[in-house]
Order: C-alpha cells, then structure tokens, then sequence
C-alpha cells in the first residue's frame, strides 16, 4: 500500500462508530462469522486450520507478530463496511476530503531571506469532485503516484489558483 492508501484508510479507520473487537478469540470469531468457516479464516491468514481452531478455543492466546497483524488487517477491513461506504459517498458528494501534505514554497532567493524557499505543511479541504477521483482511482487499483497526480491538481485549483481567481500559470 502507498501513503495515499494508507491514509485514506486512517480515516476510514477514524470513521468507526465503534471500536473492533479487542481479544483474540473475539476476532477470530468475528473472521468466523464473516468468512463461514475456519478453513476460510486459515487460508486468508496464511495459517492451519487447527491454529485458528485453537485461537478460537483460546488454547493459545498470543499468535507470532506477523500473524496477529494479519488478524488485525483481516478485522477491520471487514469491520462496519456501511460506516465506511457511508463515508465515503458523503466525501464524494457534499462534505469533500481534507488533505495535509508538506511542499517546498519560495522564490529564486539568496538564501535566509524571507523569499527562500522552504518547507511548509499545507492542510486544504478538497471539493467533493476531487474526493470523488481519489476513491475511483483507487477503486480501479490507480498507483500512489496517479493518486498524488489527483491531489496535486485539487491543489493546483484549490489552493493556488483559487478556483481560477488567481495565479493562472502554476508551475508545478
């Protein structure tokens, strides 16, 4: 997954109305509800049969790192798809998406004047329209740098331009 991915799914994330279960076994049977039966919850974590039949005893309690985050990734991409689907069309169709970034700004300057330039976080709400993109793109599987190309462009229009009110040649 690229940065834009993963942030895309923090915010799905921040988006829970309520938290994902917290044990093992909790999980595990969550997985289980969700996929029909321990074959299916093994062969999407990459485990036996019998280890998830064990997990979901609680005969054991604390799988390998690797395996427990894959338990984790498993959950919450299963977790409150009406929450997140919610979410999603209501960015893509009234409220927009907010977007933070860091970008070098400045003029050609004798550096430590004030025009040098530097580094400055930028935090800008992008239109419905662009949310809209962002999802679409990363529906049909668009690279971290198409989806970048999306963002820069709401930038471009937002931010710099300011919706063709000014600063008409941006260079990027």
């Amino acid at each position: 997954m690229g940065e834009i991915d993963d942030a895309i799914e923090r915010a799905d994330r921040e988006g829970f109305t309520r938290q994902p279960p917290k044990t093992l076994q909790a999980r595990i049977n969550f997985l289980i509800k969700h996929l029909k039966t321990t074959k299916a919850v093994a062969q999407e974590l990459g485990v036996s049969q019998r280890s998830v039949e064990r997990y979901r005893k609680g005969e054991r309690k604390h799988p390998p790192q690797a395996i427990a985050e894959r338990i984790d990734a498993a959950v919450r991409a299963r977790w409150q798809p009406q929450v997140r689907r919610r979410r999603r069309k209501q960015a893509a169709t009234t409220t927009g998406i907010t977007v933070e970034t860091r970008a070098r700004f400045g003029y050609t300057a004798p550096i430590g004047t004030t025009d040098d330039g530097r580094f400055r976080r930028l935090t800008v709400h992008l239109p419905p329209t662009y949310a809209q993109r962002l999802f679409d793109a990363r529906e049909a599987g668009a690279s971290d740098q198409q989806m970048r190309q999306i963002i820069a462009e709401g930038f471009k229009d937002i931010y710099f331009q300011d919706g063709g009110a000014r600063a008409l040649e941006v260079v990027p």
